[in-house]
């Protein structure tokens, strides 16, 4: 399933939230992007549509709520931009940002216990 940059600020939200009803979507939304309701109701759909969310009668309310994982999504959209940018391989990716200076001092000590983790098998 794939969805787009705007349909994950969506998809944020309801992760945030667990549930919310397109009201609280757009109020959300507005916050931080400068979009129409009806673009965020058409989100919504799109996303009903995919399967990524589902929706709950209420009253004459829909209460919208994450089926898409956000754990799910994350592996998924970082499997596809190692193996289209990178070969399938992480090293590059991390050369990349340590040339670019974009690894900040916290950031090498994570990977340094990350990869020692791997090293003594977990």
């Amino acid at each position: 399933m794939q969805i787009s940059e705007a349909e994950s600020a969506v998809m944020e939200v309801l992760w945030r939230r667990r549930s919310a009803y397109a009201d609280d979507v757009v109020a959300a939304l507005s916050q931080t992007r400068d979009w129409q309701e009806a673009t965020i109701k058409t989100l919504l759909n799109r996303l009903l549509k995919k399967g990524a969310v589902a929706a709950e009668k209420d009253g004459r309310r829909y209460r919208y709520s994450a089926v898409l994982q956000r754990d799910d999504w994350q592996q998924r959209e970082a499997d596809s931009l190692v193996d289209r940018l990178f070969g399938g391989r992480i090293a590059p990716l991390v050369a990349q940002f340590s040339e670019r200076n974009r690894l900040s001092r916290r950031d090498i000590a994570e990977l340094k216990r990350l990869i020692e983790e791997l090293d003594n098998g977990r």
